[in-house]
Parts: structure tokens; sequence; C-alpha cells
């Protein structure tokens, strides 16, 4: 049960770091730079934990995936991103596989 919280850890600080990308200014910006990286490292680490507890597929698919919906949510809600009909449809099937994946026994 822990390696999943963990997991959900690693994905919001993933979504977190990509969501503050814009910030650095083409990695002029050091300090947004300096938090987008030290971010993006950090899910790293923490996705490496989880995989000592859950395959590598599962955890990977999820973290990958639910990352994806959850930055476009994201910039939809907070940066000005257009979500239509055909992005909303295209993150449900994302969700899905993930939701799929883990009900094969995967894990």
């Amino acid at each position: 049960m822990i390696a999943w919280v963990v997991l959900f850890g690693a994905i919001g600080v993933e979504v977190a770091a990509s969501a503050a990308l814009p910030r650095t200014e083409s990695f002029r910006d050091p300090l947004w730079t300096a938090l987008v990286v030290g971010g993006y490292a950090t899910s790293i680490w923490m996705l490496a934990v989880v995989v000592k507890h859950l395959p590598v597929s599962v955890a990977y698919a999820v973290w990958a995936g639910l990352g994806t919906a959850g930055i476009a949510v994201v910039g939809s809600l907070f940066l000005g991103e257009r979500l239509d009909a055909f992005k909303i449809a295209a993150l449900a099937l994302i969700i899905l596989g993930v939701v799929l994946l883990n009900l094969t026994g995967a894990h």
C-alpha cells in the first residue's frame, strides 16, 4: 500500500514540475529551472523506490499515464490550455488503459 502512496506522490511531483516548466523561460530563469529539474529528479527517484515493490511495467504505466492526464487537467484549469471533447476522450482512454493493466494481474 505504501508503494502506491509513493507512486501517487511521484505523479504529483512530476505534474507540479511540468506545470512550472513554462516559468523557466526556456531554462533562462535559474530559480524556476532548479525547481523543475529538482521536481523531475525527485519524481524519478520516487519511481525508483516504487519499482522495488511493484512491477516496473505497472508502476511506469501508472506514472506516465496518470501524469499525462494530470498535466492535461492542470493545463486546462490553471494554464489556459484548451481541453476539448477529443482530448477528454483521449485522456479517458489513457486512464482506462492504466486501469485495465492493473486488472490483468500484472502486479
